[in-house]
């Protein structure tokens, strides 16, 4: 099964960025094509024909993105973090489970009614991908639904999220493993 090999793939990391966190190394899901190519075709099949444009979240996110805007011939939109964009940005804020940070997406970026799946690698407390949904409605654009590779219990992404599509390929406790 799918999210037993991701899982298995994973290694976690204690105290890091943080004293407290407990790190989820998803680099073992790239290091192995087949798992990779399996989760993007998988992720891709969830949302089929429901999307236009896929929004990638800086910056491991955009490694996901990318493999899943080209499999499904759809085209790329990245989240930035501050400073990295030129032109005019729209800006959102947002909370981690850890601190605090910014998106950023051209103001361009998302054309009125553009139907965006918003894509991470990891799905924590919901802030990242709740300040990218606020971000695809300020350009015009709707949330098609939320893509991930691994989400992790317990933190409230639930409720931050409530009322939004969101697919994890994988779901794992928030501590412990």
């Amino acid at each position: 099964m799918l999210a037993d090999r991701i899982a298995a793939s994973l290694v976690s990391i204690p105290d890091f960025p943080t004293p407290g966190v407990l790190f989820r190394d998803l680099a073992g899901i790239y290091a192995d094509p087949e798992l990779f190519g399996a989760a993007v075709t998988e992720l891709s099949r969830r949302f089929a024909e429901r999307f236009d444009a896929v929004l990638a979240i800086e910056a491991r996110g955009f490694v996901l993105g990318a493999a899943l805007a080209r499999h499904a011939a759809r085209p790329l939109i990245l989240a930035r973090k501050p400073g990295r964009l030129p032109g005019e940005v729209l800006e959102e804020s947002y909370s981690l489970e850890y601190g605090t940070n910014t998106l950023q997406i051209g103001r361009q970026a998302v054309f009125p009614g553009t139907r965006v799946l918003i894509v991470d690698d990891l799905l924590a407390t919901g802030g990242t991908f709740a300040a990218a949904a606020r971000l695809v409605t300020a350009a015009g654009g709707t949330v098609a639904g939320m893509a991930t590779l691994v989400s992790l219990a317990g933190l409230g992404a639930d409720r931050t999220l409530a009322g939004q599509e969101v697919a994890s390929l994988c779901d794992v406790p928030a501590a412990g493993f």
